[in-house]
This record gives C-alpha cells, sequence and structure tokens, in this order.
C-alpha cells in the first residue's frame, strides 16, 4: 500500500477489521484504490439470497471526489441500470469528504432494500415498479436467482 494516502490505508484497514455487515471489499492486489465487493442481497427484499459482486475505485482526486461503484452482478432495480451504473446521491452531488467507502457500501445495500423508483436510472423499470409493484418485484427475484445465486465474480 505504500505511495497510497494515508486515508485509504485507514479505510481499507477499517473495512478488514470491521467489515459491514453483508458486505465484503478487498482490495485489488495490483492496484489498492480499486476493491472487488460483494454485497449480500437485504433479507426481505427481493434481491435476498443473492450475492452481488461490484468493481469500487477510488479516483486518484479521493476523498475529494466521490468514489467509481458499479454492479458487474446484472440486477433488475429501477436505480440501477444495464451496465452497472448506480443513482446515487452520495456517488454525485450529495458526495462530501466526509464520507467513506464504508458509507458508499451501507448506502448501496439501502437502496437495494428499498428501491425508488420515483429517482430512476432504468426508466423502464421505473414505469414496470410504479404499474405493477407485484410484477416488478417478483421480476426482481427471478434475476436475483438467474444472476446472482451460485454466481462466480465476473473477471
Amino acid at each position: 500500500m505504500a505511495g497510497l494516502p494515508r486515508r485509504i490505508i485507514k479505510e481499507t484497514q477499517r473495512l478488514q477489521a470491521d467489515p459491514v455487515p453483508g458486505i465484503s471489499a478487498i482490495p485489488d492486489e495490483a492496484n489498492a484504490r480499486h476493491f472487488k465487493v460483494e454485497v449480500a442481497g437485504p433479507v426481505k427484499s427481493p434481491y435476498e439470497g443473492g450475492t452481488f459482486h461490484l468493481e469500487l475505485f477510488l479516483p486518484e482526486e479521493y476523498p475529494m471526489s466521490a468514489p467509481k461503484v458499479r454492479f458487474m452482478t446484472r440486477i433488475y432495480h429501477p436505480n440501477i441500470d444495464k451496465l452497472g451504473r448506480i443513482c446515487l446521491d452520495i456517488l454525485k452531488d450529495k458526495w462530501s469528504p466526509a464520507l467513506q467507502i464504508r458509507t458508499v457500501l451501507l448506502s448501496i445495500q439501502a437502496l437495494l432494500s428499498a428501491p425508488n423508483p420515483d429517482d430512476p436510472l432504468d426508466t423502464n423499470v421505473a414505469e414496470a415498479w410504479k404499474k405493477d409493484e407485484e410484477s416488478a418485484i417478483e421480476e426482481a427475484r427471478q434475476f436475483t436467482r438467474q444472476h446472482a445465486m451460485g454466481n462466480k465474480p465476473q473477471q
């Protein structure tokens, strides 16, 4: 971890020593700014039972600019598009240097528990969610079974 800002080293050590329940974030051996993240689908959500792989990258400007995070596992969610990009205010205009990697991961986990079709990134999914929430939730469960159960991380 030589050459990394102290802040990134401290945050990484804390994530390893005191992991967020249901989330693992392991820094890449070749690049400690790049994390392989696994998020367990929250209980009582359409994503329960799934393991979602994400990548998180800390740009050179971190913590003055937000981490870059995206889902590598396909997911049916109004706030996550087909490319895995995430619509989350703290990853955009609500980012503050006071926030940490841990906060971002907890916020993503919360987004899985409470999809927000009123602030969509995938408008088709959001429309389906608003029109027939029950069917949309079943579709999300189906996607979870298909893409997030028994899956291996993509390279």
